[in-house]
């Protein structure tokens, strides 16, 4: 597992006019999107006692969590993610699963995920079992995503951030979601061992300040 370093700013409109304009000078749009954006789609799991959600917001060093995701409504590509994060360094580990192994987990029939042998659905499940992981909440935003190869960097703008509530039901493009409270724009920087100058020159915005905002955190507004 690599863990990367990770900025996290709110930001405006008007900043994120600003930052599309710098970025696009120096950095190429990642060439997975649909007219320069995806439509990321997650379902995110935790416990009975919101283990993930409360660490979160205590600002735990170590801590993880799980959720499945998928881009542009295309259902076809599915996958499981688990997200790390210890003393500020963040990592992501995921694994490609079907649409009907996605159903099976929303619909708790977790057996399933031992079938692929998968490493990471394994430890999934034994997470479910043992630590009383459920689907909690649809997170959905469009991104603006950025990357330059010198430092494995990785810029992303998010932004319409909506949540399910307690809809699980990830799989249907019709289920509802609403905005999110008074959700910022949020720009993220993730690199490996260095972060160029020319990119630290392009995300800095006058103002703004590294912050700890969590998607999830935002979407559980509601409850």
């Amino acid at each position: 597992m690599k863990f990367r370093h990770e900025w996290k700013h709110e930001i405006n409109y008007a900043d994120m006019l600003t930052l599309r304009t710098r970025l696009d000078a120096v950095m190429k749009r990642d060439d997975h999107t649909v007219n320069n954006v995806y439509k990321i789609r997650s379902l995110y799991f935790d416990n009975i006692a919101d283990t993930a959600l409360r660490e979160k917001i205590d600002g735990v060093n170590i801590r993880e969590k799980f959720r499945i995701r998928y881009y542009n409504n295309d259902t076809s590509f599915v996958v499981l993610e688990k997200k790390s994060k210890i003393n500020g360094l963040c990592a992501k580990e995921r694994s490609i699963i079907s649409k009907e192994l996605a159903q099976d987990v929303v619909d708790g029939n977790y057996k399933s995920l031992l079938d692929t042998g998968d490493k990471l659905c394994t430890e999934f499940y034994s997470k479910i079992m043992t630590g009383g992981l459920r689907p909690k909440t649809i997170v959905d935003y469009t991104r603006d995503p950025f990357v330059f190869s010198a430092g494995n960097v990785r810029v992303t703008i998010d932004y319409d951030i909506r949540t399910g509530e307690f809809r699980t039901d990830f799989l249907n493009p019709k289920t509802l979601t609403i905005p999110a409270g008074n959700s910022p724009i949020i720009l993220e920087v993730k690199w490996d061992n260095y972060l160029p100058d020319i990119i630290k020159d392009a995300v800095t915005i006058k103002g703004r300040r590294v912050t700890a905002f969590s998607k999830y955190q935002q979407c559980r507004i509601y409850g």
